[in-house]
């Protein structure tokens, strides 16, 4: 795994992100770390994500978030570019951690041990 590049999408005030960090760490795996509420992705990378991830953009979304709600983001008929849209404006909604090895693929730290698969 010498020449493995491992990205982290990492929220510190996240537990999921912390544990995932952590498990990355175990595995003698130090990677890059993003913390995508300082710096949001861009809608392309946004693309790139989801379909790294192999999920649809709502997928991508974390739905309960009172943000959510307030921006009518809950609207089945809003275009995937206007959910895009919003999870570059507010990472808040961004699920997370989401771990890319490679830019090969990806997968979601939920829980932590989802990102074992693709080590």
């Amino acid at each position: 795994m010498s020449h493995t590049t491992v990205t982290i999408y990492y929220n510190p005030q996240c537990s999921k992100s912390r544990a995932t960090l952590e498990l990355l760490q175990q595995n003698d795996i130090e990677p890059t770390v993003v913390e995508y509420m300082k710096d949001p992705p861009d809608i392309e990378t946004l693309k790139h994500l989801i379909s790294l991830l192999g999920i649809g953009v709502r997928d991508l979304i974390r739905s309960h978030e009172q943000v959510f709600k307030d921006a009518g983001l809950d609207d089945k008929d809003l275009p995937d570019d206007e959910l895009l849209e919003a999870l570059s404006q507010c990472p808040t909604l961004l699920q997370r951690p989401i771990v890319v090895v490679d830019d090969s693929k990806a997968a979601l730290g939920r829980p932590p041990e989802n990102i074992l698969e693709i080590l």
